[in-house]
């Protein structure tokens, strides 16, 4: 009697699973990421996925980097891993992601995702999809007005201050000669009620005596066989517009820059020299030698120049095939994976669309010392 009742509540739970239970999926096993049913379910994913955003632009798929399929029932299920990238059409319109292209400005790094989709004969229907907007967002340091700014140590900005420092410490100085500078260690400019100058730096020795020389001159150069140093942090403001002279402060003792301190100026860089004006000299192109006009003196070169550089020409003409390479290693690789590009996509420098803008902002026009611009302001 027992055992018939036991037997009638295992078929009862059997019925029950049957019914209202799912059966279990099997663990999944890897696909090709080019198969068309993993194109297919790839296809919804990122629909799904654009279905949720409300503003930007929506996704179009780039890549598929894994595929693995289950059972489940009469159901395949899909898992995916792929890539995407931003694409020129906006979220919320009647369009679909293959009917977009990519997105050429902003980051170039494409975005993870994953998904799960079950897939019939007819339609694919996506249960999950998650990508990582956050990696999209690139964060950037918001700028600080009014804080200190750290310039390049050989800024033209900097020979105001520089030249008014060592004078001042030329003049308190017991030294019987005057110093000169020697290397500059760390520079900060901050806008405030006009400009300050914080300098760390330091100088030598030079052979002009103080009962001699009032100034430094150029003739006043470092002094080889009696070589002494000082270091100076040194806090300038200055506001040329109010026609008053700069404030300083300066703190020196004897002895170099640590040398995690000390940057050595570059030739023929000096306070006392101005050269703003000077035009740099244009840096010489490399030059090809053009053929002679003979072929037969000609094919030796070629031919040892070929011998000579074959790896070369092997790693260059890797380089200039790289899509290629591409391709032909997605093809090569197990299961096809990661899948070719939906797309090239081409990026665009946003600074090479204005190129004289952006020369104009790398190369400002100089100014005479002592003067304030515009740019300064922006600190």
């Amino acid at each position: 009697m027992r055992s018939g009742v036991g037997l009638c509540v295992l078929g009862l739970l059997g019925l029950y699973s049957l019914v209202f239970g799912e059966a279990k999926v099997q663990p999944g096993v890897l696909i090709f990421c080019d198969d068309p049913s993993v194109e297919k379910a790839a296809n919804s994913a990122v629909h799904k996925f654009n279905k949720k955003l409300t503003t930007g632009n929506i996704l179009a798929l780039y890549q598929i980097l894994t595929a693995s399929k289950s059972e489940n029932g009469s159901d395949s299920v899909y898992s995916l891993q792929f890539t995407t990238r931003r694409s020129d059409c906006q979220a919320g319109s009647s369009k679909s992601w293959t009917d977009c292209d990519y997105l050429t400005t902003g980051p170039k790094e494409p975005i993870s995702c994953n998904a799960t989709v079950y897939v019939t004969e007819t339609e694919a229907d996506t249960k999950q999809v998650d990508c990582l907007l956050d990696n999209y967002i690139v964060p950037e340091k918001a700028p600080c007005l009014g804080c200190p700014e750290e310039i390049d140590q050989y800024s033209d900005d900097l020979r105001g201050p520089l030249t008014t420092s060592i004078s001042k410490y030329n003049t308190m100085s017991d030294s019987t000669h005057l110093f000169t500078l020697h290397s500059v260690g760390h520079a900060t400019r901050q806008v405030l009620a006009g400009l300050r100058f914080r300098v760390r730096f330091d100088m030598r020795k030079s052979i002009c005596a103080k009962d001699e020389h009032k100034d430094l001159t150029l003739q006043c150069v470092p002094d080889e066989n009696n070589v002494e140093f000082a270091n100076c942090n040194s806090t300038v403001d200055v506001a040329p517009w109010r026609h008053e002279p700069p404030q300083i402060q300066i703190e020196c003792e004897q002895g170099a820059l640590a040398s995690v301190f000390v940057r050595r100026r570059p030739p023929g860089w000096s306070p006392l020299r101005n050269f703003l004006f000077e035009v740099p000299p244009t840096p010489s192109l490399p030059t090809i030698a053009k053929p002679t006009s003979s072929s037969s003196a000609a094919s030796p070169s070629k031919a040892s120049a070929k011998e000579e550089s074959s790896e070369e020409d092997t790693t260059a003409a890797k380089t200039s095939g790289s899509a290629d390479v591409v391709v032909s290693a997605a093809d090569d690789s197990p299961f096809h994976c990661p899948s070719k590009p939906w797309k090239p996509f081409n990026p665009v420098d946003v600074v090479a669309l204005a190129p004289t803008e952006a020369a104009a902002e790398a190369s400002p026009k100089p100014v005479a010392d002592g003067t304030f611009s515009d740019a300064d302001l922006t600190g």
